[in-house]
């Protein structure tokens, strides 16, 4: 008899106890597959120019940051004036991956808010971002130069984060203080 109250008690009591741990998680801090591992190699349509293919390859040989984006995405529009800031100060290269939009929707929001990427590849149907393991736009990859993945971002990049998070990995990658 005693049996038949205990047990849902303690089934109840293990549920809060995982309920509870989840929500000390910090959702932009979900642990990436690809952390220190290479990048997904990957060739695809420039978003400018269709006939012109964008990839991996466009920036092997260089420490990077690939910026997955999208039009549709309010994080992405957060993001955008520290992301020109950042292309204008020169001090690390931006590709862009424009990630299950739409091409005429991109090019006009480059234009009408500026273009901070290099290049930006289209990833129309999202496969691509599916090989990086996107959850959702925007999310920030840094590549070193050998094409491995040393720090992903989930959210706006803002300037506190890339001061905190990413700016400690470009200097010990550069072999600056």
């Amino acid at each position: 008899m005693m049996t038949r109250f205990v047990l849902p008690m303690v089934a109840f009591a293990l549920l809060v106890f995982v309920l509870q741990s989840g929500l000390t998680l910090n959702p932009n801090e979900l642990p990436s597959p690809l952390l220190q591992q290479s990048a997904p190699q990957f060739e695809l349509p420039s978003l400018a120019d269709p006939e012109v293919l964008v990839g991996s390859a466009t920036y092997e040989n260089q420490l990077v940051l690939v910026n997955v984006w999208a039009t549709w995405c309010p994080g992405c529009r957060q993001e955008h004036e520290f992301l020109l800031a950042l292309a204008r100060s020169e001090s690390i290269p931006i590709f862009g991956l424009n990630w299950r939009d739409s091409r005429p929707e991109a090019m006009r929001w480059l234009e009408a808010l500026g273009d901070p990427y290099i290049t930006s590849a289209f990833d129309e149907d999202g496969r691509i971002g599916i090989d990086w393991g996107v959850y959702g736009a925007p999310e920030t990859f840094l590549v070193d130069a050998d094409g491995i993945v040393i720090h992903k971002h989930i959210a706006p990049l803002t300037r506190a984060i890339w001061q905190r998070e990413f700016l400690p990995l470009i200097n010990a990658q550069r072999g600056e203080q």
